[in-house]
């Protein structure tokens, strides 16, 4: 036999187990992903509602969707949750990380008392964060000693949504930066305490870029579930007061089940879809540019 055909076999061989465990990631790919996704481009192309579907109408829910100024400000509300959640999730996992790192005769007790919000429910975290928030008897009107009513309140409605979110999921955001706390090498901080260095110091030459990545990956997470957001804001304000609190796809849920207009929210949907694509896009782009930079 011809080297050749050895190596062409032993080829073969190597190949057949990473194609069978690869097979089912596949397989889930295309039932779960890519065929949802095509069935709701071809809706979005459809003046379709939830149980038939209609006449063809080409791009004339996106024609319509460019000019709808709801659709656009559900995604301004979106954005400005992000905005108000994914650079203090990222912040105070980062706090908390390093104070769980710092006291270690308590670190397991620290760190189940900052976990312990993650692992609850939406409806359990929602029914707190209401009584929390509420005018006459919640602990942070108690707190500040006012008689604010947040969750009715225009302005206030979105940023109380967010600060229960943070409360809710911050927790995760401090295991990745513990994690990566941990893989840092305690021969780093003794040669750097040999050489005088202290406090912020060490934090800002070796602790800050040895989590840098860590910190990428902990915002793009971040941007990603913000932009997703749902379930808090339907729960906590149903969209209200004055649908300030009403995000992209609390619009599209409405759009689809209670106008029963399937083709619209479809096309909501991929145009949404679009957008963080393209905003994801953006910040990938950034990250290697930093990193360049950095090198």
């Amino acid at each position: 036999m011809k080297p050749n055909d050895l190596i062409l076999r032993s080829a073969r061989r190597t190949g057949l187990p990473a194609t069978m465990l690869l097979a089912p990631f596949v397989i889930a790919f295309l039932l779960f992903f890519l065929v949802p996704a095509g069935v709701t481009f071809w809706m979005s192309l459809t003046e379709s509602s939830l149980t038939r579907t209609n006449a063809f109408v080409g791009l004339a829910n996106y024609h319509t969707l460019l000019n709808d100024p709801s659709f656009w400000d559900s995604v301004l509300n979106t954005f400005y949750f992000a905005l108000l959640t994914v650079v203090p999730l990222t912040a105070l996992g980062l706090v908390m990380a390093l104070l769980v790192d710092r006291f270690v005769k308590a670190q397991a007790w620290l760190q189940g008392v900052f976990f312990l919000p993650f692992v609850l429910p939406i409806s359990v975290m929602t029914l707190i964060a209401d009584w929390m928030l509420q005018p006459s008897s919640g602990v942070i009107n108690h707190i500040l000693g006012i008689h604010r009513p947040w969750l009715a309140d225009p302005y206030w409605a979105l940023p109380a949504v967010a600060i229960g979110t943070v409360w809710w999921t911050v927790g995760f955001n401090m295991l990745l930066f513990l994690a990566g706390l941990r893989n840092i090498p305690a021969d780093l901080y003794e040669a750097a305490a040999l050489d005088g260095a202290r406090g912020f110091t060490l934090f800002r030459s070796i602790t800050w870029p040895a989590l840098r990545p860590v910190a990428t990956t902990a915002l793009i997470l971040q941007v990603i579930a913000s932009l997703k957001v749902f379930g808090q804001t339907y729960i906590l304000t149903s969209g209200g007061p004055f649908n300030t609190t009403r995000v992209t796809l609390h619009y599209m849920y409405e759009t689809a089940f209670t106008q029963s207009d399937a083709g619209y929210a479809a096309a909501i949907a991929m145009a949404f879809v679009t957008i963080v694509i393209l905003l994801s896009m953006l910040q990938a782009g950034v990250v290697r540019w930093m990193a360049r930079r950095e090198a």
